[in-house]
């Protein structure tokens, strides 16, 4: 059994809005649950009244009240949720008012800024009025090109207040990165800011807006956001006209009343292994779902302060904004999260006295490799949360956390995807933390493993699958007619079924799952399926290394198993060390992690949201072709692969 970390204490879980919501179920619905599990079971068992309870927990604004919850609970894909009801994403989110901070913004290097919640209702009506002037109706795409700043949440809220549908990429984005997301969808209008810092230098966005919106002949209209500049001049972009000036100054908001179902949200896929997939999300379906995660799981109350290191091109940004709903106050960073020095996200923790703290794995990795140690040089007092996703979380940077950062907090290691803005495995605030594990299956999302016949397993390794429909998940996919793409992107395999992509391993002792890596870029070395991250955290523990990727190769009917391995400073690839490597795989994993080859690179490519392109590298070693590399942070890192002698090699 794993080793138990942390857990909450009894005046922590009695406190808890999932105690409240799970007394609140026992009443309503005579039932006699007593933990976690078996309101998740109920959850699973009961989606009708499992969701009908959400609704009613987190209080949902509407104009017309919803008929019934889902037209059909075993109709998958295709559930239509809450048919009748009337409402509006923006104005969910825009709730709250009054002189209580609502966003803090934080750039790289720079002064924070805040923004109250009367100022942002304020903000968001300016700007809707100028979408309105602009002909922007429901349905209408406005996509946004920015930082992660208080106007980009502006702009999104403007969006849908409208019932306009917004997307956005972030800045580092390349050209064609843009392009393959926006001109899929056709935007009418584009927010994006003069330029962006990183590492301390500014860089100018303009320059690539104007390459960009000559390609994209849907745009009527480019609202240029002051950052770099005081004063950009937006006629450096054709159909630029300048933020301070958009819109109507004291215009009163207005929230268009539409169906639970109307499109609030395009998210894209990587877009590594071909063009990037347009997932459409309903208003209601994200609204719903993100509450159900930041009020019951992550436990966000009004006097939360609350903040995730995370872009406007990843679907942590959406999420992270949805804690608005809540009166939460929400920090914002933009940059580079070791500028001016690698303790700078723990020192703004400290500052804004942050109680739910959201990053990635590979944050947290370089954080501890970097001799970080936040809890001795910062006041974490308030810190009573850690988030982390991206990755699966090695069972190191558990042991770092709670070492490290902070030994009296729940560490809650989160996974799910863009696919549903949202998650299906996470934290609960009821339950104990154990070293390496997610904690639990999150309520209403019906996940299990599936072994090699398709049947649920637990304490082995299996494909993650929901079995059930959820709210948040695609209502379409944009351009996709009849719904082959959606439905080749998740039930190909398992007719009714959603596929995820992610190989898993449940916890029948603990009921904590471990995620093994995506199924897509599992290994298969004798027949036998390992997942990626099981070397990973053997060899990234190692000093010697500073990063890895593994892959697969095919090779005399066979596949053997490719470790690539990023050297850390002064270290040599030497025949000791590679025996090292193979030593501890075999001793702390199995035999079948052992690598045929382990070969020194000297970057490993990662897609712009810091996750490893396990496929991509593959594609490159067999000669196949990357179609967007502009999808990455460093493609440049992929050339190195293209030709490799010791791939040829015995």
């Amino acid at each position: 059994m794993a080793e138990k970390l942390w857990e909450p204490s009894s005046e922590r879980m009695k406190t808890s809005n999932m105690m409240r919501f799970l007394e609140a179920v026992n009443a309503k619905h005579g039932q006699a649950l007593e933990d976690y599990w078996g309101l998740w079971d109920w959850s699973v068992s009961a989606i009708e009244d499992f969701w009908a309870s959400v609704w009613d927990f987190v209080g949902v604004e509407t104009s017309a009240p919803y008929e019934r919850v889902v037209d059909d609970p075993k109709k998958f894909p295709g559930a239509e949720w809450f048919p009748g009801a009337r409402l509006n994403f923006a104005q969910n989110l825009l709730r709250h008012d009054g002189d209580r901070q609502a966003l803090v913004f934080q750039p790289e290097g720079g002064q924070v800024r805040t923004v109250s919640y009367a100022e942002l209702r304020a903000e968001v009506g300016r700007v809707a009025a100028g979408l309105k002037a602009a002909g922007v109706r429901p349905g209408d795409r406005v996509a946004g090109f920015m930082p992660n700043m208080p106007e980009t949440v502006v702009a999104m809220l403007a969006a849908t207040s409208l019932g306009a549908v917004w997307s956005s990429c972030s800045p580092d984005f390349g050209i064609k990165g843009v392009l393959d997301r926006f001109g899929q969808i056709a935007p009418k209008v584009l927010f994006t800011a003069d330029g962006y810092t990183f590492k301390g230098k500014r860089f100018d966005s303009l320059a690539r807006v104007g390459e960009i919106i000559r390609d994209l002949p849907s745009i009527e209209q480019v609202v240029v956001v002051p950052y770099t500049e005081a004063e950009p001049d937006p006629a450096r972009v054709s159909k630029g006209t300048a933020w301070a000036g958009y819109g109507t100054p004291g215009a009163a908001l207005e929230f268009a009343q539409l169906p639970f179902s109307h499109p609030v949200y395009i998210m894209f896929t990587s877009g590594t292994t071909g063009l990037p997939k347009c997932m459409v999300q309903s208003a209601g379906g994200i609204l719903l779902n993100h509450l159900k995660e930041l009020v019951l799981h992550c436990d966000l109350k009004p006097d939360d302060t609350i903040f995730y290191f995370t872009t406007c091109g990843w679907m942590m940004w959406n999420w992270l904004v949805s804690s608005l709903a809540v009166g939460a106050r929400v920090v914002l960073f933009d940059g580079n999260p070791f500028h001016p020095h690698a303790g700078a996200l723990f020192e703004m923790a400290a500052e804004q006295k942050i109680s739910i703290f959201g990053t990635s794995a590979g944050y947290l990795t370089a954080l501890e490799a970097a001799g970080e140690k936040p809890g001795e040089r910062f006041d974490l007092s308030a810190l009573r949360a850690i988030l982390s996703t991206g990755s699966p979380l090695s069972h190191e940077s558990f042991d770092f956390v709670y070492r490290d950062i902070k030994a009296d907090l729940q560490l809650a290691s989160i996974a799910g995807g863009s696919d549903i803005n949202g998650c299906f495995v996470g934290g609960n605030p009821l339950g104990p933390v154990y070293r390496g594990e997610i904690q639990c299956r999150c309520l209403g999302m019906k996940v299990a493993a599936y072994g090699d016949d398709g049947r649920p397993v637990i304490d082995t390794e299996g494909e993650l699958v929901c079995e059930a429909p959820a709210p948040s998940m695609p209502i379409y996919f944009f351009n996709d007619e009849d719904g082959k793409r959606y439905h080749d992107a998740y039930f190909d395999v398992y007719p009714g079924v959603w596929r995820h992509g992610d190989f898993i391993r449940i916890d029948s002792a603990t009921g904590g799952l471990v995620i093994l890596g995506r199924s897509d870029a599992t290994l298969n070395p004798g027949g036998v399926r390992i997942g990626t991250a099981e070397i990973y955290r053997q060899v990234e523990a190692m000093p010697e290394f500073a990063d890895s990727l593994v892959i697969g190769q095919s090779w005399k009917n066979d596949v053997r198993v490719v470790l690539f391995v990023k050297l850390a400073e002064g270290v040599e690839l030497t025949d000791a060390l590679v025996r090292k490597v193979k030593t501890t795989l075999r001793t702390n994993a199995s035999p079948r992690h052992v690598p045929a080859k382990v070969i020194a690179v000297p970057d490993v490519p990662y897609t712009l949201n810091m996750k490893k392109v396990e496929l991509a590298v593959k594609k490159v070693i067999e000669g196949r072709p990357v179609l967007n590399r502009d999808a990455l942070r460093n493609p440049e890192a992929l050339d190195f692969y293209a030709d490799i002698p010791a791939l040829r090699e015995d």
